[in-house]
């Protein structure tokens, strides 16, 4: 929504201070300006990047329109998963999270989440994890360093729509300098016409210089920026994660742990201590009465 309301206001200043200064917003229709740069900068976006990043940069700038994924209500459900996990592998044993993380959506723990588990990234990177502490067969710094590389490639991967899109808005401007480019040598070669349709010929010209950085720093590159800041959410969201397991396999409590996963959350999404030991106490108690119920 904020994408559609920026481009809205891109489009209305400057047009509308355009027509305000007395211009005409006919001699900026130049469909044939359009083609070139566009079609131009098309062509190099298809040329610069394999199937593969084609395929993720249009997944990726659909994904734009939506409102912020990782918000601060995920992250309290987040927080109160780990906590039922760690909590009940501290008291029955890592092996009673088997059946728990082998069928997720079975489980009265994963499924009280379903924001959780509709995000497939999110909830397999928890399970692997779990999968490598149930197994025992690395340490704390193993498990460490391969969060970190998973982390790592997650975050590469994420930064390749990013690199495509700003690549392909520096292009821009320099597609708009061929078109008006252009625009001048039909011009030249109509030099016996009279001045005032030269004059216009050279005004289309320059229209092109002026829609590929219009197109460039008022539409491309933006959508660049939101790529980078979406990718960043999503890669807090895995620190946050592996913080917590790693503090639990250090052997603090699963209220510790949760509480040095919080602080690695930014400020906009972070639930305060009060707000997350409040959450925290509700969910122990739901899970004991729970539990209660099914003894009786």
């Amino acid at each position: 929504m904020l994408v559609i309301i920026g481009y809205l206001v891109v489009i209305g200043t400057v047009f509308g201070g355009f027509v305000i200064s007395g211009g005409n917003l006919a001699s900026l229709f130049q469909p044939v300006e359009l083609l070139i740069i566009g079609g131009a900068g098309v062509g190099a976006f298809i040329v610069g990047n394999n199937a593969k990043s084609l395929k993720a940069t249009g997944k990726a700038v659909v994904r734009l329109f939506i409102g912020r994924r990782y918000n601060k209500a995920v992250y309290m459900d987040l927080m109160a998963l780990l906590f039922l996990l760690l909590s009940k592998s501290r008291v029955n044993g890592l092996m009673s999270l088997e059946k728990d993380i082998e069928d997720p959506a079975s489980s009265d723990i994963f499924s009280a989440y379903p924001r959780l588990l509709s995000d497939p990234s999110l909830i397999n990177f928890v399970l692997d994890y779990f999968r490598l502490m149930i197994s025992g067969s690395m340490n704390v710094h193993e498990i460490e360093a391969l969060m970190d590389e998973e982390i790592e490639t997650c975050e590469e991967e994420l930064e390749v729509p990013a690199n495509s899109l700003n690549t392909l808005g520096d292009a821009f401007p320099a597609f708009g300098i061929v078109a008006a480019v252009m625009g001048v040598v039909n011009a030249l070669a109509a030099a016996d016409r009279p001045a005032a349709e030269l004059g216009m010929l050279i005004a289309h010209a320059m229209v092109g210089t002026f829609l590929g950085i219009l197109i460039a720093y008022g539409f491309v590159l933006p959508l660049a920026t939101l790529l980078r800041q979406k990718s960043s959410d999503q890669v807090k969201i895995l620190q946050c994660i592996k913080v917590t397991l790693l503090s639990s396999l250090n052997g603090y409590a699963p209220q510790i742990a949760v509480e040095f996963g919080r602080k690695t959350i930014y400020n906009s999404e972070r639930p305060s201590f009060d707000e997350l030991e409040n959450h925290v106490r509700e969910v122990k108690s739901s899970a004991s009465i729970k539990s209660r119920q099914e003894a009786a």
